[in-house]
Parts: C-alpha cells; sequence; structure tokens
C-alpha cells in the first residue's frame, strides 16, 4: 500500500559552511532505508505520466516497485534499458519540470522524489551489475563527443551490436560533464564509472581527436570505414554582451572558468592552468552554469560573490535547488540588474562592475517580462574577477570543415525528425543542434538519433 505522506523525504545534504570551503558533493544521498520509504509514496499510475515527462521513456513506476520491494538490481536493470547514464541523471536532471512535474502526488502535496531514487539505485548498483555484450551485427558508427548525447547514443547502438568509436576533442572523456558541471555537483569519479560501463559493452573511446582539424566527417566515411556518424560536439563556443571592459584582466566566459576549474584542477597550487583566486567576484547570468561559476568562485576562496541577473528572482532559469544552496553559502544575488561597463584600474585588472537597475516590461518573444533600463540609476559594484555566464552557441569547426552540413541562424546543425542532417548518413543531437541545454534532452536526442541510425544501417 502507498505511503501518502504529503511530503518527500528531504535530501540530506553537507552543511552550508562547511561545503562551501571543498568541492565535495553537496547532496549525500538517500541510505537504504529512506530510499524504500520514498518508493512507497508512489501510486503506481496506470497513465504513467512521469515515464511521459522523462525525455528518455525510463519506466519509472516500474523501478520504483522495485525499490519499494529492496530488489535494487531489478530496478537499475529496468533503468538501464532506457537511460545510458543512471547516476548522471539522478543528480542533474531538472526532474522538477519533467518527470516529478508530472507525478501525480504533486497535485495535493510533494512529488515522489523520483530522481533521488534513481541516483540511489544507480550509486548502489554500480560495479555490482553485469553488463551485456551484444554479438556485432557488421556496423561500424562514429560518434564525435563524448558528452551526453554522444555516449547515450553509443551505448543505444552498442546495444545494438555496432562496433561503435567515440572520438572526444580533450583529453578526458565526458565532454560537458566533467569539464562544465562541478564536482560538488556531479563527482568525475561517476562519470568515469559511467564510461567504464559502456566500455564494457563494447564501446571504443579515443580522445585528443578533434574532428575537424585531427581527421574530418568526410575522412570518417571516406577512409576509416565507418557507415553512419553521430555529432554530438556540443556547444563549447561562449557569448559576452559586447559591452566596454570584456577583454580586461579578470574576466572569464564561464566555460573557461569551470573548465579550468572543474577539468584542469586550477585550484591546485601547481596547475599548469591556474586561474585567478580573486576576493570579489562577480557572475553574470541566471541559469544553473551561472551558479556553478559563482559556487566554483566561492570555494575558490572568494569572500564576495554576486550573481547579477537582469530579472527577478522568480525568473531565474536555474533550478530551485541550485538557487537554494547558492543562497544557503552566501551567494548574493544582484536581481533586475544589468551591467553596462566593465572597470579596470592602470594595469587593466577588473576592479569593478558598472551596472544598471532595471525593471520588467512587457512580455518578450520567450514570453517573459522584458527587462527595461531605469533611467539614472547606475551604480558600481566592486570586483576583482568577473565571468560571463549567458550562454554558449556549438562549435563552427565541424560546419566549417564539413561540405553539404547545414546550420541554423545560431550555428546549430540542423536535423530532421529523425535526427539526420542535411548529409546522408550524418546524424547530430544534443547541444550541437540545440544550442546549450540540459543533460537529459542532450540524452533523449542521442536516443532518437541511435534508434535512426540502426534503422538507415538495416536499410543499406
Amino acid at each position: 500500500m502507498a505511503d501518502m505522506s504529503p511530503k518527500k523525504h528531504p535530501m540530506p545534504t553537507l552543511d552550508a559552511k562547511e561545503r562551501a570551503k571543498s568541492f565535495k558533493e553537496v547532496a549525500v544521498g538517500y541510505d537504504r532505508e529512506t530510499a524504500v520509504a520514498e518508493a512507497k509514496r508512489c501510486l503506481n499510475c496506470k497513465h504513467k505520466p512521469c515515464t511521459q515527462g522523462c525525455p528518455v521513456s525510463i519506466d519509472i513506476p516500474a523501478f520504483i516497485e522495485k525499490v519499494a520491494q529492496e530488489k535494487f538490481e531489478e530496478a537499475y536493470q529496468i533503468i538501464r534499458q532506457s537511460s545510458t547514464l543512471p547516476a548522471v541523471c539522478g543528480r542533474v536532471c531538472p526532474q522538477e519540470t519533467q518527470c516529478e512535474g508530472r507525478c501525480v502526488r504533486g497535485i495535493k502535496g510533494e512529488s515522489v522524489g523520483i530522481g533521488r531514487l534513481e541516483r540511489f539505485v544507480a550509486d548502489y548498483c554500480s560495479g555490482k551489475s553485469e553488463i551485456e555484450v551484444k554479438e556485432s551485427n557488421g556496423k561500424k558508427v562514429a560518434v564525435i563527443g563524448s558528452g551526453p548525447s554522444g555516449l547515450t547514443c553509443a551505448g543505444e547502438l552498442a546495444k545494438a551490436g555496432c562496433d561503435v568509436t567515440v572520438f572526444e576533442a580533450l583529453h578526458i572523456a565526458g565532454g560537458v560533464l566533467v569539464y562544465g558541471i562541478p564536482e560538488f555537483r556531479l563527482p568525475k569519479q561517476i562519470v568515469k564509472n559511467e564510461i567504464e560501463t559502456l566500455k564494457a559493452m563494447g564501446v571504443k573511446i579515443v580522445t585528443n581527436v578533434i574532428i575537424g582539424k585531427s581527421l574530418s566527417v568526410d575522412d570518417l566515411i571516406q577512409n576509416e570505414g565507418f557507415d553512419a556518424v553521430f555529432i554530438g560536439s556540443g556547444a563549447g563556443l561562449p557569448r559576452f554582451m559586447g559591452i566596454p571592459g570584456e577583454n580586461l584582466k579578470g574576466v572569464y566566459s564561464a566555460n573557461e572558468f569551470l573548465t579550468r576549474v572543474n577539468l584542469m584542477k586550477a585550484y591546485e597550487e601547481d596547475s599548469r592552468t591556474p586561474i585567478i583566486k580573486a576576493k570579489k567576484v562577480c557572475v553574470v547570468g541566471g541559469g544553473n552554469v551561472a551558479m556553478d561559476a559563482a559556487r566554483c568562485a566561492l570555494r575558490l576562496g572568494a569572500e564576495n560573490v554576486h550573481i547579477i541577473y537582469r530579472r527577478s528572482m522568480s525568473e531565474l532559469p536555474a533550478r530551485a535547488e541550485e538557487v537554494e544552496n547558492a543562497i544557503e553559502e552566501g551567494i548574493e544575488f544582484d536581481i533586475l540588474t544589468n551591467p553596462v561597463e566593465i572597470i579596470g584600474d592602470e594595469n587593466n585588472f577588473v576592479k569593478a562592475v558598472k551596472c544598471v537597475k532595471m525593471e520588467l516590461g512587457e512580455p518578450d518573444a520567450s514570453g517573459r517580462r522584458r527587462p527595461v533600463e531605469v533611467e539614472g540609476s547606475e551604480f558600481e559594484i566592486s570586483a576583482e574577477s568577473v565571468i560571463i555566464a549567458i550562454g554558449t552557441s556549438p562549435n563552427p569547426l565541424i560546419k566549417n570543415t564539413t561540405p553539404g552540413l547545414s546550420v541554423n541562424s545560431r550555428g546549430g546543425l540542423v536535423v530532421d525528425e529523425s535526427e539526420m542532417t542535411s548529409k546522408q548518413g550524418v546524424y547530430a543531437g544534443g547541444d550541437a543542434v540545440t544550442g546549450a541545454a540540459t543533460v537529459i534532452l542532450a540524452m533523449g536526442a542521442g536516443k532518437l538519433a541511435a534508434k535512426s541510425i540502426i534503422e538507415y544501417l538495416n536499410k543499406q
């Protein structure tokens, strides 16, 4: 019988003062007893609205029922049928707007903690589950990029018996999961474990290969013998505001800042890719990346960290959980505020950010109220470093080196409903198509592309 408690079991977390000084994971995770109790809150709905809200279509009621019965291995196998990266998804998916947003329990209380249960199951079964290796079907597929879309596509293709090789430009596989998301949200060992599972399935991962430099897409098909290609190269091209002072010392794109911190360990004293450890930091933007950058700056020793966002708190695009964690850790939010200039000292180092106050006007094309500058409201925030976190676009390298590949006005690859590009046998998905989005949406695109690639190969 379902537990009718109106609230989900809280996620245990490290103390805010303790965690703000280290890169240890903030959320501790459910223990066995809590996971079973939370699973018993599920009503096991006949129409499975939660599954309909999941971009990779996990049979959520089925896996939760197994958790309630303490059959964790069986729960894991149900999740793995649909998801290549369960330990990742359980941590970084915006469940509140997807599966949990559809949960019937959420109508008169709080939804079931679906993401927390997925994380528990994945962690509990890590390294304990047998991995099935499919017999080869004789087809070779190249996957460009080892982020969430590429890894998902590779896993689905391997399940079908394809010979899959993933090409990664960086020296460590994982894409945005390792260079973009901080250790305190997603420990790198978790990503490494998920990749080891893919390797056990037969997926080959080759690092330090830049497609468009080392090899071209055409090389993969014409010279390397691949029957199809999936492009999951992400959106690594940072956007800037175009305001005076963005070339000063101490100004970073969030992409560069987070890559230096997460991948290159810039916080270590002997790091070969050091970073300015500023005491006063301003982060421009309001998404998850802005929260990640601000919270990393705090852990690097900053005493004052400001998030500057031009709309109101209710319109912050970041997950509520990340905003709450940032506030608990002491990060200040300057809302309805917009930078107009970054001011430097005599040595061209950042010393302040000139801002104006904003008020919300009529809704714009996105449906959100447009921020309008308040005349005569200029003021300055003292700063030694500024991190710009207002979004990214797909890197143009693959587009520029692949004849016949169509892109849209934002630089995203153009695909049809099957994720095929304008070039036959070449598919794409994730941020390389949509621009910066969520991990789970990228995974959904990788899964759909794999299905389409298998259909394409079967017709050859």
